[in-house]
């Protein structure tokens, strides 16, 4: 008999699959759940994306053979037009851009690029409960930063500089963030850039939601605009919530080039290129019509309404803040509970809703948990139908 322990590496033996994707699999064994818990967009790939692949399939006998590693050369030109459109700032194709398959495997290079055993990553708390354990698969140590709740999730500055040490190598950012859906404030993010550049640390900004901001402030503020961070910033944009590809798991980063020399290193290895086939789909989405955009906002800016409406029915049981983007609610729960893994636990067996204990995105987040209106409207409904029936006033 194999001898599990001695065959399986300790660090994926002491690894757990992430909250979100247990309470995913759970729902799915659960018939007529109502899932809020994962922030899949109920929209369809559209139909110039769509278009363009199935000519590429139709046409062109390249479409199924590996790219290079750093990706189609149009798709990396694209890349740096749209970056520059986006924050002023040039990068060359050829230097700074790699194709990555999502901001996922982005990160995960990264992270096997920059740490050794025992280097540590500043992560906003909460933050997204995967980079967590990438840091920890790849040998290092999360350091939890921890958010203010009483400022609407805001980054406490004055708590930064005593969490970094000599082994800190780097500080990830998502804004909008994930859980919280809080857009980090421009002067803040501005001092934490002079934080980074002080310490000579490495600035990681992940970016799934940019686009999906519903109200005229705070506007979307990226740190990659700053020409004083380029050599020490990567900025990472996944093609997933935007555009709805995110089946296609498609990516892109750009970096300063001392950097994409050694992650092109971990990025082979790992997964030779992103699928061409997607990075075709990358193109098409890149340049050509952004109206899909505004309308997925248009309707995630209602499904935001829906779910505060919904949650103020219900103070007894969660208290919170209101989101200003992304997708997701991360409400305190109020109502009798012992934490917040036995609260979701409970919840979908009682009730058939399916949530994410905020315990998966750090200390800070339990007591909490996060709530997904990615999906559509009757799911929402007949989530806090069943929240109310519960949890009755």
């Amino acid at each position: 008999m194999v001898d599990e322990s001695r065959i399986v590496a300790a660090s994926v033996s002491h690894a757990r699959l992430s909250a979100i994707k247990e309470m995913a699999l759970r729902s799915a064994r659960v018939p007529g759940a109502a899932s809020l818990a994962w922030g899949l967009p109920s929209f369809a790939t559209p139909a110039h994306i769509r278009a363009a692949v199935s000519d590429a399939l139709a046409h062109d006998p390249d479409a199924g053979k590996y790219t290079l590693p750093n990706g189609l050369p149009d798709l990396r030109d694209c890349v740096a037009r749209r970056h520059a459109q986006a924050t002023g700032v040039q990068v060359d194709a050829e230097q700074n851009v790699l194709i990555t398959a999502g901001n996922m495997q982005g990160m995960n290079a990264l992270f096997h690029t920059l740490l050794q055993p025992g280097d540590e990553v500043i992560l906003t708390d909460p933050g997204f409960a995967s980079h967590i354990q990438q840091i920890r698969l790849a040998g290092g140590t999360p350091v939890h930063w921890p958010l203010d709740e009483q400022r609407g999730w805001g980054l406490d500055l004055a708590r930064l500089p005593a969490l970094i040490s000599e082994r800190t190598k780097a500080l990830v950012l998502v804004t909008p963030a994930n859980p919280t859906g809080n857009v980090f404030a421009q002067a803040d993010l501005l001092r934490l850039g002079e934080i980074i550049r002080a310490h000579g640390l490495i600035l990681l900004v992940d970016d799934p939601y940019s686009d999906l901001i519903y109200d005229d402030e705070p506007a979307f503020f990226n740190l990659a605009s700053q020409p004083a961070l380029a050599d020490q910033l990567v900025y990472l944009f996944t093609f997933s919530k935007s555009h709805a590809m995110s089946g296609w798991r498609l990516g892109y980063m750009t970096l300063p080039d001392w950097l994409r020399r050694q992650v092109l290193k971990v990025h082979d290895a790992t997964l030779i290129c992103a699928p061409r086939i997607s990075q075709i789909a990358g193109i098409a989405a890149l340049s050509g019509s952004r109206a899909h955009v505004d309308e997925f906002r248009r309707i995630l800016a209602g499904r935001r309404e829906a779910i505060c409406e919904r949650l103020d029915r219900v103070p007894h049981v969660f208290q919170y803040v209101r989101p200003q983007g992304a997708y997701y609610v991360f409400p305190r729960i109020v109502a009798d509970h012992v934490d917040s893994v036995t609260f979701a636990t409970a919840l979908l067996d009682e009730a058939r809703v399916t949530v994410t204990p905020g315990s998966a995105f750090g200390p800070a987040g339990e007591h909490h948990v996060r709530l997904a209106y990615c999906v559509d409207d009757a799911v929402i409904h007949t989530a806090f139908d069943r929240i109310e029936a519960r949890y009755p006033a």
